[in-house]
């Protein structure tokens, strides 16, 4: 029984052991413009529905020798996409509960009035449109954040891949070592959004940028009245990812008291409250990640031994760019359509200087530094391709950059179109040689850029480990274009 003239509101099952109020109320559902199956028996409809893949179906309490909420769990097993409702003359406030908890969208009393099923069949449709965006979000979401999001070629970026496809799903501490801007978060949420879990939280916490203190309330809570200016209870870090991932980012940073705690967390998933006595317990799946050598920290006394071994279960070893050079390419195009979809502006790629550029550079800042690199070139440059000279002037040097830790890296190898003897790549920007003022400043550049990274972004803690007054900092930041917060650049 269907509409043909004109296409269907939505297709619905009808299923009631009544064939004359079935055929009439199919008859007037169809005239409303559903596409209308009928059945009057539990396994006739469970047939048709598995055929059909209905959105809708609207089920008769009692079907005779059959058990109306019966076929209901039936239904919302075999079709979990088909929306159901309940229909019934008979039924009082417990079978409404019973209806709901075995899945039932709505439960309808006979007699139906017309206006009362449109609404009903209308706000059943409006949640199926809500599950049907969310489930698009969702998707778009793994796209950003899951393994096809991140990009490598490499032998050991697929190895990875490899490795998070196997331990996703279970609930062993993983622990991310690399570089800073080698996408250590990256990892850990696509580790969370291939798992179980990807409907629970995903919590991020950046230890190196808070004190002990403060980390120990930002992890566990506290109550009203821990400390001054605990005027509420307040739920922590590991709380609000119950039934999710939290994800401690810069772990190598933390005290060695908070060692002690987070080790018994690790252990038992469990802790208390800053200035309380209840024991919490939650279920956390705990993903950690370093730029340090934590083998080395606790060789120094840094880091403890015990806890070591035990955030260090599963380790993924990010390598950084300069490593893995056969990526840039595919890199530095995935970034480039991803700026000019956000920006509304259009580039065809790069030009081939541009390219040989990128693949030289030695890429201090990792795959973040790439990223800013082309944004920065589809905002200044002129179209239609990424020239060589878009790209910014220290990669425009070809000096190779600065390692972890502000030492200058080797001059980048000559390319393989240089002239013979030349150790600076051929292109646009090489036709000249940097005057005094700009060779100096691009190391100062990186130095300053280097030392307010490992101190995220705190322009007080990057003065004093440089040795200058904040103002100085400020005047130099503005000097040379570090003043912009996007430099900052998240793990």
């Amino acid at each position: 029984m269907s509409q043909k003239s004109r296409p269907a509101v939505a297709r619905l099952l009808l299923v009631d052991d009544d064939r004359h109020l079935l055929e009439c109320m199919g008859e007037w559902l169809c005239e409303q413009g559903y596409e209308v199956f009928l059945a009057r028996q539990a396994a006739e409809a469970l047939v048709i529905a598995e055929r059909q893949r209905p959105e809708l179906a609207l089920v008769d309490l009692r079907l005779g020798p059959d058990n109306g909420m019966d076929l209901l769990r039936q239904l919302r097993q075999a079709v979990p996409a088909t929306t159901v409702l309940m229909m019934t003359g008979y039924g009082g406030p417990d079978t409404a509960v019973e209806a709901l908890q075995y899945g039932a969208f709505d439960l309808l009393t006979k007699p139906l009035l017309d206006d009362e099923l449109l609404a009903a069949l209308e706000r059943a449709r409006n949640q199926q449109q809500v599950l049907a965006e969310n489930e698009n979000l969702r998707v778009q979401l793994d796209q950003r954040v899951g393994l096809d999001h991140i990009i490598g070629t490499d032998p050991r970026m697929k190895r990875t891949f490899e490795i998070i496809e196997s331990i996703a799903d279970s609930r062993a501490t993983v622990l991310v070592t690399g570089e800073s801007g080698t996408g250590k978060s990256l990892l850990a949420r696509a580790i969370h959004r291939r798992s179980s879990r990807r409907n629970g939280p995903f919590v991020e916490v950046a230890c190196g940028a808070l004190t002990e203190n403060l980390l120990e309330s930002e992890l566990f809570g506290h109550v009203a009245g821990a400390f001054t200016g605990a005027t509420a209870n307040r739920d922590g870090k590991f709380k609000l990812a119950d039934g999710g991932t939290i994800f401690l980012d810069e772990i190598a940073t933390a005290s060695p008291a908070m060692q002690v705690k987070l080790l018994r967390v690790l252990q038992e998933l469990e802790f208390e409250q800053v200035g309380g006595s209840k024991t919490i317990r939650v279920n956390t799946r705990i993903v950690l990640a370093t730029n340090e050598d934590l083998a080395a920290a606790v060789t120094a006394g840094r880091f403890r031994e015990d806890l070591y071994y035990r955030v260090n279960i599963i380790n993924l070893q990010v390598p950084p760019l300069r490593e893995r050079t056969t990526d840039i390419p595919a890199l530095a195009n995935h970034f480039l359509a991803e700026v000019c979809r956000d920006t509304g502006r259009k580039f065809d790629g790069f030009d081939h200087s541009a390219m040989q550029l990128l693949q030289e550079w030695r890429w201090p800042g990792n795959v973040r530094e790439l990223q800013n690199a082309i944004e920065r070139a589809v905002l200044l440059g002129k179209g239609p391709r990424v020239a060589a000279i878009d790209l910014p002037p220290t990669v425009q040097s070809g000096r190779g950059g600065l390692q972890p830790g502000g030492h200058p890296l080797p001059t980048s190898a000559p390319g393989p179109n240089s002239p013979p003897g030349s150790s600076r790549p051929s292109g646009p920007s090489s036709s000249r040689r940097p005057t005094l003022k700009e060779a100096l400043e691009d190391p100062e550049r990186q130095i300053i850029l280097h030392s307010l990274r490992i101190n995220n972004w705190s322009r007080t803690a990057t003065a004093e480990e440089l040795g200058i007054n904040r103002t100085t900092l400020y005047k130099k930041m503005r000097k040379l274009g570090l003043d912009n917060q996007r430099l900052a650049w998240a793990d």
